[in-house]
């Protein structure tokens, strides 16, 4: 897109597109579809998310359905006295300390190459005076289509907050 300003073009930047925030207080995963083919970069907002157990969180991409392994990721908290860290095959993962945390923050998933995708994220809980920091990487076996946000161990439900994502 070219904006024409006293005869000189100025070229502008993607426009950013936002998801439909969708309440966490239910379920055991929340999905974004419909993400276009030339989307390049994807942020995935939490605010106030919670959910039933302690079950880490985890933020999936998929082409077409979840894509369940092959990330290179790793999780770690930090505050409170802590200061461990999870690997992670199955997602992007965000750990947590109890059921009630309340966890805001994003996360957010780049192109880098073809399908290939890398991601840093960070997060906080007042709650317990702890943050969150994720990053990692995943070559998906098609075009980026889908965001997938539910826990390790899949039975966890989601009982607080709401999660959005944005899209350029």
């Amino acid at each position: 897109m070219a904006i024409t300003l006293d005869g000189n073009n100025i070229t502008t930047g993607g426009v950013i597109n936002s998801g439909t925030a969708q309440a966490s207080t239910s379920g055991t995963a929340i999905t974004f579809t419909g993400i276009p083919s030339y989307a390049k970069r994807v942020t995935v907002m939490f605010s106030g998310v919670s959910t039933s157990g302690t079950s880490n969180l985890l933020i999936q991409l998929g082409s077409g359905s979840a894509t369940t392994s092959g990330y290179n990721a790793y999780g770690m908290n930090f505050g409170s006295g802590s200061g461990s860290g999870t690997a992670y095959t199955t997602g992007f993962g965000i750990r947590i300390a109890s059921a009630s945390d309340l966890n805001s923050g994003l996360m957010t998933i780049a192109n880098i190459t073809g399908n290939t995708w890398v991601a840093q994220g960070n997060f906080g809980n007042q709650a317990n005076a702890t943050g969150y920091f994720s990053a990692g990487g995943i070559s998906l076996s098609g075009t980026l289509d889908r965001v997938i946000i539910t826990t390790v161990n899949g039975t966890d439900t989601f009982d607080a907050g709401s999660i959005n994502i944005l899209y350029e």
